[in-house]
């Protein structure tokens, strides 16, 4: 069967062309089409860097038997979270009211009107810990659908109108020198004093948090302020996460998350707006401390951008995926097999120490995701080790990327890279955010309006939502501070007025 998705302009849509479900991308015709056919919809939405989503996708979509249920009971719907955060934001917030968590894929039957009824994240093809099928989801759905119509409709009506209730929000306070104390001092009850970061597992990236703090200790070293200073916490953190399998120590850029609270072992997904907030917080903090752990982080974050996720249009793609070859993690993985393979026994047996690789390993099937515990006394060994590490492992599969310019992460990475490239001197930096600058301004903004994504050249029908412009006019201001180019000023002035 041709489903609708070979067209559009999301590398996860059209991971899906080839299913045998009959795909809609979500537009009005798909929701007229189950008024006229008389039966709900199942809106699946996901990405492209998704492990699970990638999981669902080969146990059920792919499946003929499954999706001849699916297409017989449904109209079926696939939505890209990247390129409609707005539609994400809607369910995600109904699918976490409803089952108490939320998560991708995410999966939601609805009324012909939108409405959701019943919601969940993955469901695997079989029966097993604790949860159904999802054949039988899909047929216990309908069978609901069929017997109790009205009452499943005034269920996903109530759940709209209890969620526009929850969004309505007061006006607020000022934010003052007492807000901005109470919120780094509530950031320093809830931060790990063993192993940086705040919270337990799984840990994510925090760029905004270490950015805030670094931000509030310049406010209160300019004020003469004597509150503790939270320099102690950004330090810690991003040299627990610049050393640890969260980082990519043979080619640069972060994973986006540990699954562990020790920064150990990731998610292996490396996502364009994680790399673009911690290049800028680790620059940051250089220009705080002078330390070259930073300065190194920052440069090799912003190399990654550019070489790694820089499209032949001047933007940059959204995404590498945790994947390659079906398996999670296996591009990034090393056994101490392997590192001997790669560099002969004394070698090898060498980078097994410097980045903690052995036998019993530290993800799955004995291999260990490469940490970087110190700077070795060698460091031209270490540099020559590196590099041959990574010519071997550019001899495997590599992850696929999500090759769509998303406006809002292309301005993070604009900013960061101006702000970089000024900051320690790389005109390559600052270069490149121009590139991508253009890229934006020429080709995403259309009759005024900016748009979200855009796929090797072509931009895509989604309007820009806040976001989108906010991080956009923040990329274009920086590059303007960087090198003086007023046409990025009025560019931005554009785009706020």
């Amino acid at each position: 069967m041709a489903n609708r998705l070979g067209d559009q302009t999301s590398p996860y849509l059209r991971q899906h062309r080839d299913n045998p479900v009959d795909w809609w991308p979500w537009c009005p015709e798909a929701l007229d089409e189950a008024r006229t056919r008389g039966v709900p919809v199942l809106l699946s939405v996901g990405y492209s860097a998704c492990h699970w989503c990638h999981v669902m996708a080969h146990e059920s979509f792919e499946d003929p038997a499954i999706a001849a249920v699916m297409n017989e009971l449904f109209v079926n719907i696939k939505v890209d979270r990247e390129e409609r955060p707005d539609i994400d934001a809607v369910y995600m917030e109904a699918t976490q009211a409803m089952t108490g968590h939320g998560g991708w894929p995410m999966t939601v039957f609805m009324t012909p009107e939108g409405d959701p009824f019943f919601c969940g994240t993955y469901f695997p093809p079989r029966e097993g810990r604790g949860m159904p099928s999802f054949e039988r989801v899909l047929r216990g759905v309908a069978e609901a659908w069929s017997s109790r119509r009205d009452e499943l409709a005034a269920v996903g009506a109530d759940i709209v109108r209890q969620l526009g209730a929850r969004g309505v929000r007061g006006t607020g306070s000022a934010i003052d020198a007492a807000v901005l104390d109470a919120g780094a001092q509530s950031l320093r009850s809830s931060y790990d004093e063993v192993r940086g970061g705040f919270g337990g597992a799984p840990k994510f990236p925090p760029s905004m948090a270490l950015e805030y703090l670094l931000r509030h200790r310049a406010r209160l070293r300019a004020s003469g302020a004597t509150q503790l200073d939270p320099l102690d916490m950004v330090v810690q953190t991003c040299e627990r996460m610049a050393r640890g399998g969260i980082y990519d120590q043979l080619a640069g850029g972060f994973a986006r998350y540990s699954v562990d609270a020790e920064w150990i072992v990731p998610h292996f997904e490396k996502m364009l707006y994680d790399n673009a907030l911690l290049a800028r917080v680790y620059a940051h903090l250089w220009r705080a401390t002078g330390d070259p752990l930073p300065r190194r982080i920052a440069i090799e974050a912003c190399e990654f951008i550019v070489r790694d996720l820089g499209t032949a249009d001047g933007g940059f793609a959204s995404a590498l995926d945790a994947d390659s070859e079906g398996v999670e993690g296996k591009f990034y993985s090393w056994t101490p097999e392997q590192l001997t393979e790669a560099l002969g026994d004394d070698d090898g047996a060498w980078a097994a120490t410097v980045y903690t690789v052995d036998a019993d390993g530290t993800f799955e099937h004995g291999s260990s995701v490469l940490q970087l515990s110190s700077d070795p006394h060698d460091v031209q060994r270490l540099d020559r080790v590196r590099a041959r590490l990574l010519a071997a492992r550019a001899k495997r599969v590599p992850p696929g990327r999500d090759d769509k310019v998303v406006a809002a992460w292309n301005g993070l990475a604009i900013a960061a890279l101006a702000d970089t490239g000024a900051l320690l001197d790389r005109p390559d930096f600052i270069h490149a955010a121009t590139s991508a600058a253009v890229l934006l301004v020429e080709l995403h903004v259309v009759e005024g309006r900016l748009r979200r994504v855009s796929l090797d050249g072509a931009v895509g029908e989604p309007l820009g939502v806040l976001e989108d412009y906010g991080d956009v006019a923040e990329g274009l201001l920086t590059l303007y501070s960087a090198g003086g180019d007023s046409r990025w000023l009025h560019a931005a002035g554009e785009l706020l007025g």
